[in-house]
Order: C-alpha cells, then sequence, then structure tokens
C-alpha cells in the first residue's frame, strides 16, 4: 500500500475518506473541469521550472509506469556532490509518496542542506497547502536528507506579463517554514488514520459541505444520490442550497426530490423546484411571453469564449485575465429572419482588439443585444478598459445588454432542470435537438478554452488546427442559437 502526499491531504480534507491508486473506472469519473484544472497545474509546474532553475537544475521524470527509477535519480541527485535545482524530486517514507515542486540547494549553519518551494497554481496561500506542505517535509527529513525550509508560491494575479518569456516576478513566495514545523508531530497521526480508514470499510462520516470542499471528492457517487441510480429520477441534490443542508436530508433517508416532504423546505427557490418536480408538470408563467414580445428589433444574440491562462501568453496581460478570443452573434432583424456572424483568429496574435472592432462593426447602434447572464457585460467591460479608444462604442453596446438568464429563472423550470437554470440545462427541456450533449468535440467552455491553446500552438499541424477551428465555430454559434430557441420558446408561451 502506497500513500501519496495528495491523497493523504485529500483523504484528510475528506474526513478520512482516502483513495488509493485510483484506477481507470473511477479516473473515467472526474469531471473534465477537474482534469483541466490538473492541465493548468503542469503549465504553471513548467514556467516553475524556468523561474527557479534559471535555466539549470536536473528534472526527475516520471512518465506513469513505476516510481523507481524516480526514487533512484532523486537518491543519487542528493546523496551525491550535485548542488544544482532538482524539480519534481521523488521521495518516500513509511509508504508516503512526495514529490517536491522545487528542490533548491542551501547552506545553513555551514552545511549543506535543502529548500523545498511548492507551487501552486491559485493566486493565494490557502489552509490545505499548509497542511500539504507538513507532509513534505515530514517526508524529506525522515527520508535522511536535511531541510533548511519550506514555502509555498502561488500566482500573482497582479502580475503584467512583459513578454518575451520574461515570467520573474509570476510568483510569490510564503516562508511556511515555522508554520510546518509546528505540525510535523501531527503528520505520522494523519498517516496512520489515513492508512487506517484505507484499510477499513467507508468511515461512517455523514455526506456534506465535506465532500466537495476543499476539493470535490471523486467519489461522491458512493454517498450521494446519482440520477438513474437506484430507481433515483430527480436526485436530492437538484434542489441546490446548502450541502450541509442535502447531506442531512441525504442520511435521513431522502434521495429523491419527489420523496422530501415538503414542511422540510423553507427556501423560495428549493420549494418551487419541489413544487414542479411533484407535478411532474413544467411551469411557464406569462412573464415570459410579455417578455418576448415588448422587446424591439433588431435583436443581436451574442456570445463569447475566453481564454484565461494562470501564465499569460500575450504581453500586457495578467494570469487568469478572461480574454475574449471569439464571438457569435445571430442577428434578427424581424421575427424569424435571421443572420449571422462570428469571429475567430487562430494565428497566434492577440486578438482582443480587431475582435472588438468586428464586434463593434457587426452590433451596429441601436436594438437590444441579448446575452444569458451577465459574462458578456464583463468581458465588454474589459475591452473598454484595454482599448480606450474604442471605449465610447464599447460602453454604448454595454448600455444595450438585455439578460436572459433573470428571465428564464423567473418564469420558466422544468423539473429535467435539476435545479440549473444554465443554458446547458434549459436547453434540452425546450428544444432537445439542440442538447448540447450532442455536440461532436467541445461542449463547454473549458474546452473551448483548451482547444483554442491547443489550435494556435505551434506544433498544432494545420490539419489539427483546421478541425478545431470547425468544432469551435460550432460550439459558439450553438451557444447563440440556443438563445434564439429560448426566446421563440418564451414567444409561443
Amino acid at each position: 500500500m502506497r500513500l501519496s502526499k495528495s491523497r493523504i491531504m485529500s483523504s484528510l480534507q475528506c474526513l478520512k475518506r482516502v483513495h488509493l491508486e485510483v484506477n481507470q473506472p473511477e479516473l473515467a469519473r472526474y469531471s473534465k473541469a477537474t482534469l483541466a484544472a490538473f492541465e493548468l497545474g503542469h503549465e504553471v509546474g513548467d514556467v516553475a521550472i524556468r523561474v527557479f532553475g534559471g535555466g539549470e537544475g536536473v528534472y526527475i521524470d516520471y512518465g506513469g509506469g513505476s516510481l523507481a527509477p524516480a526514487l533512484a535519480q532523486t537518491r543519487e541527485l542528493m546523496t551525491s556532490l550535485f548542488r544544482g535545482p532538482v524539480f519534481e524530486a521523488t521521495l518516500q517514507h513509511d509508504d508516503v509518496l512526495v514529490r517536491e515542486d522545487v528542490l533548491l540547494p542551501v547552506t545553513a549553519g555551514g552545511h549543506d542542506s535543502w529548500r523545498i518551494v511548492e507551487v501552486k497554481a491559485s493566486t493565494k496561500l490557502k489552509p490545505e497547502h499548509v497542511s500539504d506542505c507538513a507532509v513534505q517535509a515530514w517526508v524529506h527529513r525522515e527520508a535522511g536528507y536535511p531541510l533548511a525550509g519550506i514555502a509555498l508560491a502561488h500566482v500573482d494575479n497582479t502580475f503584467v506579463y512583459p513578454g518575451d518569456g520574461d515570467y520573474g516576478g509570476l510568483f510569490v513566495e510564503n516562508d511556511l517554514t515555522a508554520e510546518v514545523a509546528d505540525l510535523q508531530p501531527s503528520v505520522p497521526v494523519w498517516v496512520e488514520d489515513a492508512r487506517r480508514a484505507a484499510a477499513g470499510p467507508l468511515p461512517p462520516v455523514p455526506p456534506g459541505r465535506h465532500c466537495t470542499a476543499p476539493y470535490s471528492c471523486p467519489f461522491l457517487h458512493v454517498c450521494w444520490p446519482v440520477k438513474g441510480q437506484d430507481g433515483v429520477e430527480y436526485p436530492i441534490t437538484g434542489l441546490g442550497g446548502s450541502k450541509k443542508k442535502q447531506g442531512e436530508w441525504v442520511m435521513n433517508g431522502y434521495r429523491d426530490i419527489r420523496d422530501l416532504p415538503a414542511p422540510e423546505i423553507t427556501a423560495e427557490t428549493q420549494q418551487r423546484i419541489h413544487r414542479v418536480t411533484r407535478a411532474g408538470v413544467p411551469e411557464l408563467l406569462p412573464g415570459a411571453r410579455v417578455f418576448a414580445q415588448e422587446l424591439p428589433y433588431p435583436r443581436y444574440y451574442l456570445d463569447f469564449e475566453t481564454v484565461a491562462p494562470p501564465v499569460p501568453i500575450w504581453a500586457g496581460t495578467r494570469p487568469y485575465q478572461a480574454l475574449p478570443i471569439q464571438w457569435s452573434c445571430h442577428v434578427e432583424r424581424a421575427p424569424g429572419v435571421l443572420e449571422h456572424a462570428e469571429f475567430l483568429d487562430l494565428s497566434g496574435a492577440p486578438p482582443m482588439r480587431p475582435l472588438a472592432e468586428a464586434l463593434i462593426r457587426t452590433l451596429e447602434a441601436v436594438g437590444p443585444v441579448l446575452m444569458y447572464t451577465s459574462y458578456e457585460r464583463g468581458v465588454i467591460g474589459g475591452l473598454a478598459t484595454m482599448y480606450a479608444d474604442l471605449a465610447p462604442q464599447l460602453e454604448a453596446i454595454m448600455d444595450r445588454l438585455v439578460d436572459l438568464h433573470p428571465v428564464a429563472r423567473a418564469n420558466y423550470y422544468h423539473p429535467d432542470m435539476l435545479g440549473s437554470w444554465s443554458i446547458k440545462a434549459v436547453l434540452p427541456t425546450i428544444a432537445p435537438d439542440m442538447d448540447y450533449a450532442a455536440l461532436q468535440g467541445i461542449q463547454e467552455g473549458t474546452e473551448a478554452s483548451a482547444a483554442y491553446l491547443e489550435a494556435i500552438a505551434p506544433a498544432t499541424s494545420p490539419q489539427r488546427k483546421q478541425a478545431l477551428r470547425h468544432e469551435l465555430l460550432t460550439y459558439c454559434r450553438h451557444d447563440t442559437e440556443a438563445m434564439v430557441r429560448l426566446m421563440q420558446f418564451f414567444a409561443g408561451a
């Protein structure tokens, strides 16, 4: 049995529900968003090697096979005369495995020693990071190596990339040496607790908020009701609200929304979801038709796709800054009379200004600009801040924005939406032929961001770039067509 640092901490944060060597069926349960987060971590790690190594040092490779070579190479470096940076140093003690992001040689008290820098893609120090570092320090020392200090480096989201690959200043270091020292006596207790939990049956811990914070447990399906499992059609989680309260309902035996007694529910939105789900009939209020009939023409249905890389790729941008790279717009000049315009540049050059100029031309001067949630407002506002000369025209567009989300939320609910008014939850209930799940390739925003970054990468083949272009255009167009269909549905109410 081998417990890695990350698995120990995951088990502790999820009340000892440890995940030993996750097999492929379990790995498939990770969401695409979670897997995308793993990729962000790798991207930040790659830059950390350049920042902390300065072009020097040794990277300990692990290709997913046996860890024995990585352990042996680390041992060889740390017991030799080598005194350079080591990246992903692999150490083990008492079946607890750690991979140290950055290991830097230092001289302390006249003796050679090491300093660990754990690198995170987050933009701040979090409580769980301290425990994470404590486990690393414990394994490091117990494996027989000196340790002068340990720090946590996270991304500084105020850093402005000057260009030319200069990422000095991207990271903020937090010295955790003292805090980690205080936690050292606790680490063996954590390890033993995790090992005991892994060896025995599931601990009698009720589901609740800890199942998703600070990390989402990949075994939620074991404790929480899932649609289609054990006769559940409308899982209790579809009521939304507090995970703690949901956990109480689950522990009391309620798994389907329809089984929960009405007096148990006090929140107004939850009462509505419960009432409509029990009735089994969608609710569409007259306000939807009034809204659709009174909105003037021409109507512009707008959707953006953005990227927000933790490591900026264009000069003058910041980590995690949401930068628009694509838009789609359906223009309805009269009822049912539709045109379509779009923007996508895969040259790799910063697309923001030409995107903004094309948007201004397409949206003209009059007519409501429809969006779903206020995200588009933030994107346009960001463009106005970036380009002062375009700000008056962009701000005029912002004055014309109309959000369909609150209209849908106030006037429509279908039991199959399971407590969500996202466009992806609403659309299959009004236009089954447009279900996002039926799209080939890209089906949600994080996939679109990843596809764009792949498309502009120099190593991407022309054939692959063309395929990604098609998927990106199809996905973004689907978003604006979805809003058109929603308005048609409202008009027919």
